[in-house]
C-alpha cells in the first residue's frame, strides 16, 4: 500500500479503535459500487434469521436489489420505503414476509429515486428513517439497512438511524482508496448527527486466495485495522452470484457453498458482538 494511503488509514484507525460498539440497527454502507453491499445485507439478514433472530431488512436503494434478491415482488399498490418516508403509509403496512419465517422486508423500487429531491427541503431530513424505525418498537432483534452506492441523503439517513455500520470491502486496491473517505464521513455523522454511531467491522469480500492482490489487500487491511476486521471472509463464489437470480439468499440456494458458509460465519460473529468483542472475549 502506498505510504500516503497507509498514513491516512492509520489516522482513521486511531479514532475507531476506541469506539466499536454492537448495535441492533446495522447499516451496510460503502460509497463504492460492486463491493458486495446488497449481497452482504441479504445474506447477513438471512443468517441472523436462520439463527431465529427476528430480523428486518430495509432496502434503502432505489434499484431494489435487496428486494428482488429475497424473491419479493412488489405490486403497484403495495407500499414501499418511499411511501413510508413521505408519510403516505405506516411502516408496519410496508413490511413483507420472506421465505424465512424470522426475516421480514421493507422493499424499494424506482420511486425511491425521487425521494432525495422530494425530501431535501423537509425539516430534519436526516432523521426521517430514524423516525420510521422508532415506530417499529421492539418487534425486531436486528434491523439491517442496505444502502445505495453513494453518500447521498438516503445513506445519510441510514447512518443517522443506526447504532453501527458494517463496511464490505472488496479485496482490490481501489476499494482501499475509498475506505478512508467513508470512515471520515461516518466520523462526521457521529460528531454532528448520531453520537451513538460506531463501526461494527470491516468485511473482506470477493476474496480470491489464488490472487496475489487479494492476499495483499487482506493483509494490509488486517495490519491497519486489526480487531475491527471480521475473521469471516467472503470468497468469490458462483453460488453467491447465482442466488439473487433465483430470488433467494445463498443459504436457501446452496447452504453447502463456500459463500453460504462465509455468511453464516459472519452472522455468528455479529451475534457475538462483532470482531472486536469476539477478540476481547478470547483475550480474557
Amino acid at each position: 500500500m502506498p505510504e500516503v494511503a497507509a498514513f491516512l488509514l492509520a489516522k482513521a484507525v486511531a479514532a475507531w479503535l476506541r469506539f466499536s460498539p454492537m448495535g441492533r440497527i446495522i447499516t451496510i454502507a460503502n460509497q463504492k459500487g460492486g463491493v458486495g453491499k446488497t449481497t452482504t445485507a441479504v445474506n447477513l439478514a438471512a443468517g441472523l434469521a436462520a439463527a431465529e433472530q427476528e430480523t428486518l431488512l430495509v432496502d434503502c436503494d432505489a434499484q431494489g436489489n435487496a428486494t428482488s434478491g429475497l424473491g419479493v415482488k412488489l405490486g403497484p399498490d403495495q407500499p414501499t420505503l418511499y411511501q413510508v418516508l413521505i408519510n403516505a403509509c405506516q411502516p408496519q403496512d410496508a413490511i413483507r414476509d420472506t421465505e424465512l419465517s424470522h426475516l421480514k422486508l421493507i422493499g424499494s423500487d424506482v420511486n425511491l429515486f425521487g425521494a432525495e429531491m422530494e425530501l431535501a427541503s423537509s425539516a430534519e431530513r436526516e432523521y426521517l428513517l430514524a423516525k420510521v424505525l422508532v415506530k417499529l418498537g421492539e418487534r425486531f432483534r436486528f434491523i439491517i439497512l442496505d444502502c445505495p452506492p453513494s453518500l447521498g441523503l438516503l445513506t445519510l439517513n441510514a447512518l443517522t438511524a443506526c447504532q453501527s455500520v458494517l463496511i464490505p470491502l472488496q479485496c482490490e486496491y481501489y476499494a482501499l482508496e475509498g475506505l478512508t473517505q467513508l470512515l471520515h464521513t461516518v466520523a462526521r455523522v457521529r460528531r454532528t448527527l448520531n453520537p451513538g454511531l460506531g463501526l461494527l467491522g470491516i468485511l473482506l469480500t470477493m476474496y480470491d486466495g489464488r490472487n496475489n492482490l487479494s492476499r495483499q489487500v487482506a493483509e494490509d487491511v488486517r495490519g491497519h485495522f486489526g480487531k475491527l476486521v471480521f475473521r469471516s471472509v467472503v470468497p468469490r463464489n458462483v453460488r453467491l452470484s447465482e442466488a439473487p437470480s433465483h430470488g433467494k439468499p445463498v443459504l436457501l440456494y446452496d447452504v453447502k457453498s463456500s459463500g453460504a458458509q462465509a455468511y453464516l460465519d459472519l452472522a455468528r460473529e455479529v451475534l457475538s458482538g462483532g470482531p472486536s468483542q469476539e477478540s476481547q472475549g478470547e483475550a480474557a
